[in-house]
């Protein structure tokens, strides 16, 4: 594998493939991978002869975010500018998926974390099979629901998003689908020969009605009215109250929530419930601008590194949070995070159109 390319770029027929090439890390996004991908959809786009992005994986997930040990050991050695390097032209990165002129087809065949939502859940079309598990966990590494998650997660309805982005838990195909953050379901099995169908002259509309199938019930649709009324403020004293309340009533969801809320970094779930407040009114690029302050903050600080050691370094799943969970977050400290970064602010070459 020292030979091979962390995401490979591929011309099939009418289609560009871009496959994230990272198996043995869960394809986690590295800043060549980032390059690579950006220097690829420069050539489709300009190319008359590709009429489709598609976005694939080797191994058993998608992707499973950004290198964060890299960056982690970046931060500890006072290396910012090495971070927000990278920061900086992953956003940048899903801006541009997200307003790309062609189809870009996205095949989440496995786990869909952090960075690899960026890739793949701003794409025009994303198709996830019965393997996919999705989630924004970086409340529980002392980080924040970033590329893209500012503007995605306050979309979706019953406060769902909210609630993925507060405590960090995960969703299964069938809550893609019924959220609409997947475009349609295929089985894991029908993976390669969809992409070889994509490959050709066939027309999307054509092309995924043939593979799709019914996915899976949503368990969290199932959970909906419990999360709506739980989530329905931004404060998370009221949220855990609420939770606290249905788990005595004798709701196993609810008690696994609390736990979940309990583990996690209390400034980085202050920062998430804060984007959540402003997200649904933002674009998709002053989202992407807000997330960027807020990085450029949060690599300055302390429970990222710490949650980095606890969980991913050392491995004890003891963080040293600060403040701790039974500390209160000052609003002072948070406005701090949104703060504008004057000339430093994060710009798009690209703007909507």
């Amino acid at each position: 594998m020292a030979d091979e390319p962390e995401a490979r770029i591929e011309l099939r027929g009418r289609a560009g493939f871009i496959v994230l090439n990272r198996p043995h890390a869960l394809n986690a996004l590295t800043l060549a991978m980032v390059r690579a991908i950006s220097h690829a959809l420069d050539d489709f786009e300009r190319d008359p002869a590709i009429a489709r992005v598609v976005v694939a994986a080797s191994g058993r997930a998608f992707c499973a975010g950004g290198d964060i040990r890299k960056l982690y050991e970046q931060g500890r050695a006072g290396d910012h500018a090495a971070q927000l390097t990278f920061w900086r032209e992953e956003y940048i990165l899903d801006q541009r998926i997200k307003r790309f002129s062609k189809p870009y087809v996205a095949l989440i065949d496995g786990l869909v974390m952090g960075g690899g939502v960026g890739l793949g859940m701003h794409a025009s079309h994303r198709v996830v099979s019965e393997r996919c598990v999705f989630a924004m966990p970086e409340v529980g590494i002392g980080f924040f629901p970033d590329v893209g998650a500012t503007w995605l997660l306050p979309r979706l309805p019953h406060r769902i998003g909210v609630f993925l982005a507060a405590t960090g838990l995960c969703a299964e195909a069938g809550d893609l689908a019924a959220l609409g953050l997947a475009t349609a379901f295929a089985p894991s099995g029908s993976f390669q020969a969809l992409e070889q169908a994509l490959e050709g002259e066939s027309s999307l509309e054509e092309i995924l009605p043939h593979f799709g199938a019914q996915a899976p019930p949503s368990p969290l649709m199932t959970e909906a009215p419990a999360i709506a009324s739980a989530f329905a403020r931004f404060d998370l004293a009221a949220i855990r109250a609420s939770l606290a309340d249905q788990a005595v009533k004798g709701s196993k969801f609810a008690e696994s929530a609390l736990a979940a809320l309990g583990q996690k970094s209390p400034t980085s779930q202050a920062i998430a419930l804060r984007q959540m407040t402003l997200g649904a009114d933002l674009s998709f690029e002053a989202a992407m601008g807000l997330e960027y302050r807020i990085v450029s903050r949060i690599c300055r600080g302390h429970d990222f590194y710490e949650g980095v050691r606890a969980t991913i370094i050392d491995k004890d799943n003891r963080p040293d949070w600060r403040p701790g969970p039974d500390e209160a977050v000052r609003a002072e400290v948070i406005d701090a995070y949104f703060a504008p970064l004057g000339a430093d602010e994060l710009t798009f070459a690209r703007q909507p159109t």
